[in-house]
Parts: C-alpha cells; structure tokens; sequence
C-alpha cells in the first residue's frame, strides 16, 4: 500500500519570517503530522534562482522531506498590494492538476481551480468571515466586503465540495452550521497550537537576566518593563489604537515592543512621532519564532487591541512562555484565558484598555508564570497536530483496505 499524498495550498514561503497564524498552523503540519503521510506545499516564491516559478522541489524543514513549488513570486507576504495575493495565487493554479489524497485549502477561493481534482478536500477557517466582511473603523477587512453576495454565492457553491472543514473559531463553526446545514456534520471546531519546542517559560531569574540584557541592548533603564504586540500591522489588529493605548497608559519605566509590518506601518509611525513616543516604543521587523519566544519571556504582558480574530496563535504563544494577556473580546482567545493569566477588556478605548494593562503592571503576582501554562496545556502542537492527521490516515487506510477487499 503505498504512503498517501496531502498536498496544502496557500499563499507563503516557509523559510521566510511572516507574520500570520495559517503560516505558523502549515509550518506545524510540515514538523508534526504523521511520517508516514508524504507532504506537497504549493506556495510562493522568494526571488531564489534554485527554485523556479512552477516547478517541484525536493525540500526540508524541521528534518521533514517534503516537496515545494512556488506558484506565484512574493518577496513579502506581510503587505497587500493592489491585486490580492488571494487572486493572483487562484489564477496561477488554474489550469493544473495537483490531484492527491488529501487536498487542503487555507482559503476557499483556491479551491476553485480544484474541481477537475481528485481527492479529499479539506478547508481550513481561521477567522470569522462575517466580520472580516465588516472591517473596522480603520477601513481593512477583505476586499469581498465590497461585494458580500457574490461572496456567499461563491461559498455556497464551493462549501458542498469539501470532506472536512475544520475551524479555529467556535463562532465560524458555529455560523457554517447555521447557514450550511447540509454539511454540519463535516465542520469541527479545531484548537489553535503551540509548539512546546520553542515557546515554553523560564525561572523567574532567567527571565530577569533576559530581560536586563534587553534593556542594555536597547540603551534603556536596567528597571524597564516590557509591554510586547506581535501581529501584521492591519486595520484588523487596529495598532493605532495600541500605541494611542501606550500614550494613555502614561506609566514610567514602561516600554512598547511591537513586532510586525503592514500596510499601516507609516501611519503608526507617524503616530508614535506625534505622541512623543520615538523613545518609548520599538517596531521590530517580523522575528524567527526563537527570537519572538525570548520576547515573550521578558515582557511583562503580551497585548491585542483586534477588533476581530479567529484565534491569535500570539496569545498561545505568550501564555506557553508564563506571560499573561491582556486582550479585547475578539477572537477565542477570551473564551480561555482565565483570570490569573490576563484580562478581557469590552470596550475597544484606549482609556478602558490601559486601564486593564496597569492592572498587570500593578499586580504581576495576580498573573503567576504557571496559571499562564497551565491554560494552554491542551494546545500542544505536538499531540494536536499528530492526532488530527493521524486520524485522517487511518481513515484513508480503512478506505484502501476496503478498495482492496473489493477487487479481491
């Protein structure tokens, strides 16, 4: 019987340092789903001669063989040009045959290209469509919230195709069963992970002598606490709100990290400029995940101003690392942060979140490193990731087994 072939589609190059939770949810199916699974990624390319546009390589991360092919060339993911990628990726796969036994999707558009394809498909839902179609008061969202009907029309169409839809927010899964009631039994509400590998918690001593080597690093004050944001600078994260949060928080000894591009990388800027802010707040480019894990550790809290999320693998991240989070009801991550590892804030001020983070900076010992791990215990990527494809392959067994049985 030979190994199965899952083949992902979506629109990233592994080896770069993007921002986003659907890169880092591929990268953890690349290190731990099942061996016995053979793993095809169509993505993008880097402006690297070794690996032509359209063509299969042989290629390895986290000691894991795989094949790649860059479908499309995109130096940078982290910013959104005139066409959306989502587009130009769609309309590069049209035309070609990446029939295999598992056919995974991240966006449901390209899996347009896919109905002359043999397979099971699979779709992934990372945030809650209903209000990315809104946006935010900063513009964002998707460009489909011009045209939400056609949209729909399209969902509608192509949601009948799938073998398994799996969703990383309880309001999505909630909503596709509602509103698709013929394929209610295929949608499962799946938890985000983290990978316990990288992003773990340190004694109290070592995270003090991190974060004292930080502060030299940075020419600050050996007594500087660290408030950390990690996320795409995008309407959806509203990051003026965050640094607007920072100036009304007006602590001393108090220092913004925030990590990440986008397309309102000048506005917040400009923004911390006209708040007298240049000193007190640094914008790291997007981080290697080893680098962003010793952040989390040295930071007082991690931070989410969103209006809206699917579940901000950050929060995982942070919490893994025994840092407590403060966020706005957005998102899952609210539904399991308890209240020794963060606060939920309901209103979307800078006032009402500020008020919230001093809370933290007051009363650390109310947040303790290990009510922050014990939260995210279940999350493993290790055991999350390896039972979900091992249960597909299994499945896929059976389904063999059964196909031999009948020619026999």
């Amino acid at each position: 019987m030979h190994q199965p072939t899952l083949t992902i589609f979506y629109q990233f190059n592994p080896w770069n340092p993007t921002i986003g939770g659907i890169q880092t949810c591929i990268r953890y199916i690349l290190k731990y789903a099942p061996k016995d699974i053979n793993i095809r990624l169509v993505g993008t390319g880097n402006g690297d001669p070794k690996m032509p546009i359209g063509e299969w390589h042989e290629a390895e991360l986290f000691g894991r063989k795989f094949l790649f092919m860059p479908l499309i060339e995109l130096k940078n993911d982290n910013f959104r040009g005139l066409v959306p990628t989502t587009v130009k990726y769609t309309m590069a796969l049209l035309g070609r045959d990446f029939s295999s036994d598992f056919l995974q999707f991240h966006r449901i558009e390209a899996s347009l290209a896919s109905s002359s394809w043999s397979g099971k498909r699979i779709f992934y839902i990372h945030n809650d469509i209903d209000q990315e179609m809104k946006g935010t008061n900063q513009g964002g969202g998707i460009l489909w919230r011009h045209i939400p009907w056609a949209y729909f029309a399209l969902e509608r169409r192509l949601v009948r195709k799938f073998d398994r839809i799996f969703s990383c927010n309880t309001k999505a899964a909630k909503q596709y069963k509602e509103r698709y009631p013929y394929v209610a039994d295929k949608v499962s509400y799946l938890v985000n992970t983290v990978d316990s590998d990288i992003f773990y918690s340190v004694s109290a001593e070592e995270q003090e002598l991190g974060r004292i080597k930080l502060t030299q690093d940075l020419g600050l004050s050996t007594d500087t606490r660290f408030i950390l944001f990690a996320g795409r600078l995008h309407p959806q994260k509203q990051p003026l709100l965050l640094v607007r949060t920072f100036a009304e928080l007006n602590e001393p000894n108090t220092h913004l990290l925030i990590v990440g591009q986008g397309e309102l990388e000048e506005d917040v800027r400009a923004e911390i400029a006209r708040l007298g802010l240049t000193d007190r707040v640094t914008i790291f480019p997007p981080l290697a995940q080893t680098e962003l894990a010793n952040l989390y550790r040295v930071s007082q809290m991690f931070v989410l101003t969103s209006a809206y999320e699917g579940l901000c693998r950050a929060s995982i991240e942070a919490l893994a690392c025994g840092t407590p989070v403060v966020t706005t009801r957005a998102g899952e991550t609210p539904n399991f942060l308890s209240a020794d590892s963060g606060i939920v804030v309901d209103e979307q001020t800078p006032e009402a979140i500020a008020s919230a983070w001093k809370q933290v900076l007051i009363n650390p010992s109310n947040y303790p490193s290990e009510a922050c791990v014990r939260v995210v215990k279940p999350y493993d990527a290790r055991h999350v990731v390896n039972g979900i494809y091992t249960e597909l392959l299994e499945n896929w067994k059976d389904g063999q087994g059964e196909l031999l049985n009948a020619y026999a």
